[in-house]
């Protein structure tokens, strides 16, 4: 970018005079006009704000910038966290922030509501992509993510294995609902390219996602919920997949903020912290 060396000459004239009209006297041009109850501008004053305030705007938001750059991050990072975002909130990610930076306290909300989180004083929220509004800023901090359909083996045995998704309100189904007098969710699928949903149900529900998969390990049923909060269960045997070839994969989950020039030091030390790194260490 070319550099404007007058408008440079005439901050550095604005800035060593420390007033308008001292500059105006090293400038020899009249910027301000005073009278005994006020002070405005004259109309080359005008144009010289209209000129200087973009710079020393910037001039200041830079030296903000390397401020905060060389700052240690403090403070409490309040975080809104979708209940299934397992990769966040499983418990290593948060050790190894805190740990690597210990003048930062994580105070972590884990909840699935849908609310403006600058207006209810959170610093960040963690979601799915296709929930995030369009205003925000979003890192990722997972890779491409499906629902899956599990049950354990002893379930399966007992009253077999369903062959399609339409087969399911069939079946003993434990659904989630995101808060009470909201109907449970509703199982989603493809097939053929084609996107369908099923109503299962469910003969239990709840908000919480350990109920549904201890009762799953129990032989309750049939529940339905991120890849990443089964796996653990599924390498060990207690639960096993069904209707892989209807579970599609989706966009991920990200790190959600206000569009900020300059953002806190907790804030960017998190960011670098749990940002996804396809084919890496994330």
């Amino acid at each position: 970018m070319t550099t404007d060396l007058n408008l440079v000459a005439v901050f550095i004239a604005v800035a060593d005079a420390r007033s308008f009209r001292g500059a105006a006297d090293r400038l020899g041009v009249a910027l301000v006009q005073r009278t005994t109850r006020s002070v405005s501008l004259t109309e080359a004053g005008l144009r010289l704000h209209q000129r200087v305030a973009p710079a020393v705007a910037e001039v200041e938001q830079a030296i903000n910038g390397a401020r905060d750059r060389d700052a240690q991050p403090t403070g409490q990072l309040r975080l809104a966290v979708s209940s299934i975002a397992e990769r966040f909130i499983r418990g290593p990610l948060l050790a190894d922030f805190t740990q690597a930076h210990p003048g930062v306290q994580v105070d972590v909300t884990v909840t699935d509501e849908e609310f403006d989180i600058v207006a209810e004083g959170y610093d960040a929220g963690v979601r799915l992509g296709e929930v995030i509004e369009q205003d925000m800023i979003a890192v990722p901090v997972s890779g491409d993510q499906r629902q899956l359909v599990v049950a354990a083996p002893a379930y399966l045995q007992r009253f077999g294995t369903p062959s399609h998704p339409r087969e399911l309100p069939q079946h003993c189904c434990i659904g989630w609902r995101p808060a009470p007098h909201v109907a449970p969710y509703r199982w989603e699928f493809a097939e053929a390219g084609r996107e369908f949903d099923v109503a299962v149900e469910p003969r239990i529900t709840t908000n919480d996602m350990w109920v549904m998969v201890r009762t799953a390990c129990a032989g309750g049923g049939l529940t339905f919920g991120m890849e990443e909060t089964f796996r653990p269960y599924i390498e060990r045997g207690e639960l096993v997949s069904v209707l892989e070839d209807y579970c599609p994969y989706f966009s991920g989950f990200f790190l959600y903020f206000p569009d900020r020039r300059n953002l806190p030091p907790k804030l960017r030390v998190l960011i670098d912290h749990v940002r996804y790194r396809p084919g890496g260490k994330s």
